[in-house]
């Protein structure tokens, strides 16, 4: 079973849909399951969630519960969506408790957000605990993660490698804050840690990358581990 976290600023950037993008990740998709793969799309709320967000704190004063559920249910939007894209080989409904193992035939499972506290990031982890998958795949707008923010330093230095400790000691920190932009959540960093897993951060829109990074070959992106 192959684990990939989708971003959702991938599935519907700031600019809108990018619909020959959709199309060419929908024929990859379909591609790789001829070839016998079957996959876990865990699907998140990218722009679209952080927009709700920012909206909702400007109108009521929130607490962090009540804004993960806006972003959960931002998920499960977007997730509704790919399910719908991928129709045909999809299980019918969107798995929103990550513990939970489905029996299907179908080649394709479709995720989104579960509980209060936990990233899409960390239920992709929890999904790999769950189906036995050592490795997942997280398509981010990002190509590397960065030794520092490359938006605010030019000499930030991208990492091919680098190790579970030190990105959330150096980089992503240890807590979770709801809408939260980091290359990789610190909860589900710990969470991999722990469970010994290997992640894989790359540029999503790269669709070749992504080939690679399915087919297990070396591509451009860090690894963490």
């Amino acid at each position: 079973m192959k684990i990939l976290s989708v971003g959702g600023s991938i599935i519907i950037p700031k600019t809108g849909f990018n619909i020959p993008f959709l199309k060419k990740f929908k024929t990859l998709i379909l591609r790789q399951i001829k070839k016998g793969d079957r996959f876990i799309l865990v699907i998140g709320g990218g722009a679209t969630c952080r927009k709700y967000q920012d909206a909702a704190r400007q109108v009521s004063s929130l607490n962090d519960e009540d804004l993960d559920w806006i972003g959960i249910h931002t998920t499960i939007f977007n997730a509704q969506f790919v399910r719908y894209m991928f129709k045909d080989v999809a299980y019918k409904h969107i798995i929103t408790h990550p513990n939970k193992k489905v029996q299907t035939t179908k080649p394709v499972i479709i995720a989104a957000g579960w509980k209060p506290g936990f990233s899409t990031d960390r239920d992709a982890v929890l999904l790999a605990k769950t189906y036995g998958a050592k490795e997942l795949y997280n398509l981010s707008n990002i190509s590397y993660v960065y030794d520092k923010d490359p938006n605010i330093y030019p000499e930030a230095k991208k990492l091919r490698y680098i190790d579970w400790q030190t990105l959330r000691d150096d980089i992503v920190g240890h807590t979770w804050e709801p809408g939260k932009s980091a290359p990789f959540d610190p909860i589900a960093s710990k969470d991999a840690q722990k469970f010994g897993m290997k992640v894989g951060i790359l540029d999503g829109t790269k669709l070749g990358e992504v080939k690679k990074a399915i087919d297990g070959k070396p591509f451009n992106g860090t690894i963490v581990e």
